[in-house]
């Protein structure tokens, strides 16, 4: 049966719209979590279209196109949760002491409508029109077709659903023996190189989630990040550290991991940023003819509207650009009362106007960026940490010069925070344009009506804009974050939001002038060398082989511990899919595979949101340590191979149970 014979399918629902909620909520909560502790989010519509897909199948009335919508509505979760890659630096500068709901939510909303409203011109340029695989979209809609289309297919259906659930259970065990000190929360080990006095080291978190990150990022990414690794802790910490002295009572791993906080993570964030002017570069000409071609067929549906299929009506563009311009009504009074009664008082017009010109140029040009690499490698893969860095340096720079005159130490703080604030908004427009048009794809392959996906994709923004305040002010009263006062935290490990201290790194040293240009510069310099050899990769293999500069850029600037359990999920999922090629129910087997690790994700990050609650309920940073001797050598070792138990055990149930449904 073709998914869009139906001239007029059911697709909004009461039952669906409620559903995309919930599971926005739940997966924004874990997205969170994520980002905050590792600087890492996933896709959530492959996970959402199998739930929905479970859940709706008890009515027989359920259509294709529902359970696409329910999808499209809980995607944003994956998407408006990355604005905590920015706003955590709002508390690292000391500007705010808590999460505010108000100003949050404005951010979110506000930016993710604008980036609905961008992204819906490029929609036939960038989907109908274009050859661009969109990895996500089409496996989210393989997930709804074989649902949808056949009794094998209702049966994988609710496997999936218990993939999701044994993957949460499994990941939720492990992070509960972690918060019990019954494993080690992370294995680590640091030596020197020989007889010289260059030190280095390798960690890697207990951390089913992120093992669950890479198998979903893939082989690809999971090699450019094993290189990253081995540039950063294999050649630049035993080098830099070799130069620097080491203070007396300074241990090995004191050292290593200070040279690698101080020196080489900003190096890390050249490369990033030297990969992703790149990126833009190449795209510019894509982009243009893109917009072109979305005008001209804009044009053409407006003088034969009557004409054109239900499966080829977006929103009407008259509809779009009243909707950005009604939104900097609300953009403008956010800036203005960010502003308000501070010392920018004074500069607040020139600041609000700044402000507004540039969400709206920056966001056009991150929304169709983001959006387009989506298509070419993924929303999980696109490079939203470079945009965010490209993002802040620009804002930071117009801002600054806005402020040049009445400079001082709190109009400095001051005008970092404005810089920020406004990063968040531009953002919110990217992520959501980053994924929009993914689920558009998906969209197209199952036969539903592009506007009427884009109206749930504001569904979702609002949703998640509700969430994200209170989950992170929650996750800010029981961690804290790194570089944040965190007088108030009860636990004294606090989040790394790596991304955010960034972020907040760089607008800081835009602004006061002192940021390191020269460890800039040589990380833009391996950026730039990292770009050739992708370059001639692709070409000597004709696309095969690649090496993403940002993914290398990105496991320089974020901790080992981070990495490592991302590459061994690549790894493994990579010899998984090996060993299922050629198999009858290999395919079956790899979605499976698929929503296990996506339960990975999403078990361990609701058990630390849970964790947090129960942090601030009982006021102690450990209240599941049960006070159980046992020395951390052996606690490192328990971790490893329970880790690697529930690994194994659920790669051979993914394919066990496939081969149970091809029999």
């Amino acid at each position: 049966m073709n998914p869009s014979a139906s001239s007029n399918p059911l697709e909004f629902s009461v039952r669906g719209i409620i559903l995309g909620v919930l599971i926005t909520l739940l997966f924004t909560a874990a997205q969170v979590y994520l980002g905050l502790k590792v600087g890492l989010t996933f896709a959530t519509a492959i996970p959402a279209a199998v739930i929905s897909m479970a859940l709706l199948s008890a009515f027989k009335d359920a259509t294709i196109q529902e359970n696409n919508i329910v999808q499209t509505i809980a995607s944003a979760a994956g998407t408006l949760a990355s604005v905590i890659f920015v706003l955590p630096g709002l508390l690292m500068i000391g500007w705010w002491a808590n999460i505010p709901f108000w100003p949050t939510f404005g951010a979110c909303a506000i930016g993710g409508v604008l980036g609905v409203m961008y992204t819906v011109p490029l929609r036939r340029a960038l989907v109908t029109q274009s050859s661009l695989p969109y990895p996500e979209g089409v496996a989210a809609a393989e997930v709804l077709k074989v649902g949808t289309q056949s009794r094998s297919g209702a049966q994988e259906g609710k496997t999936g659903l218990r993939a999701v659930i044994f993957g949460t259970l499994a990941s939720a065990l492990y992070a509960l023996l972690a918060a019990a000190k019954m494993i080690a929360g992370e294995v680590a080990y640091f030596f020197r190189f020989g007889s010289g006095s260059g030190a280095t080291g390798i960690g890697s978190s207990s951390s089913l989630a992120l093992v669950g990150a890479g198998h979903l990022m893939g082989i690809t990414v999971g090699i450019a990040m094993l290189a990253g690794l081995i540039i950063a802790w294999g050649i630049l910490v035993p080098i830099l550290t070799a130069m620097t002295p080491m203070a007396a009572g300074v241990s090995i791993a004191d050292q290593a991991l200070g040279i690698w906080a101080k020196e080489v993570r900003m190096i890390g964030a050249g490369t990033i940023g030297a990969a992703a002017i790149v990126t833009l570069a190449t795209l510019a000409k894509p982009i243009a003819g893109g917009l072109k071609s979305a005008m001209d067929t804009a044009r053409a549906v407006k003088h034969g509207g009557a004409n054109v299929p239900r499966e080829d009506r977006d929103m009407p563009i008259f509809i779009v650009g009243l909707v950005t311009l009604l939104s900097m009504v609300p953009a403008g009074w956010l800036l203005a009362s960010f502003l308000q009664g501070g010392v920018l008082s004074s500069l607040a017009t020139p600041l609000i106007v700044v402000g507004i010109g540039y969400i709206l140029v920056a966001g056009v040009l991150a929304a169709a960026v983001c959006g387009y690499m989506a298509g070419l490698i993924g929303s999980s893969n696109s490079p939203v940490s470079g945009i965010a860095i490209l993002t802040i340096l620009g804002a930071a720079v117009s801002v600054g010069y806005v402020g040049r005159h009445v400079m001082g130490p709190e109009v400095g703080q001051a005008l970092i925070a404005f810089a920020l604030f406004v990063t968040t908004v531009v953002l919110a427009v990217a992520v959501i344009g980053n994924d929009n048009l993914q689920d558009l794809k998906t969209g197209q392959l199952v036969g539903a009506t592009p506007w009427k996906q884009q109206v749930a994709l504001i569904i979702g923004v609002f949703a998640g804009s509700c969430v994200v305040p209170p989950v992170l002010e929650l996750l800010n009263q029981a961690y804290g974050f790194v570089g944040a006062p965190n007088q108030h935290a009860i636990s004294d490990q606090p989040l790394a939001a790596p991304q955010a201290l960034l972020i907040s790194t760089l607008a800081r040293g835009v602004i006061g002038h002192d940021l390191p240009w020269y460890l800039i510069g040589w990380g833009a310099v391996i950026g730039l060398v990292l770009v050739a050899i992708d370059f001639v990769l692709k070409k000597s293999s004709d696309g095969k082989y690649s090496l993403p500069p940002l993914g290398v850029g990105l496991a320089v600037y974020l901790p080992s511990a981070v990495i490592v359990p991302v590459v061994i999920g690549a790894l493994t999922g990579y010899y998984f899919e090996k060993a299922m090629k050629g198999r009858k129910y290999g395919e079956a087997a790899s979605r499976i595979a698929v929503l296990v690790m996506s339960g990975f994700i999403v078990g361990e990050s609701l058990f630390n949101v849970a964790l947090a609650g129960l942090i601030v309920a009982s006021g102690t940073g450990e209240p599941l340590a049960f006070g159980i001797e046992i020395d951390e050598s052996t606690r490192m070792i328990i971790s490893l191979a329970v880790g690697a138990a529930l690994l194994v055990t659920l790669y051979r149930w993914a394919a066990g149970s496939a081969r149970k449904l091809e029999a």
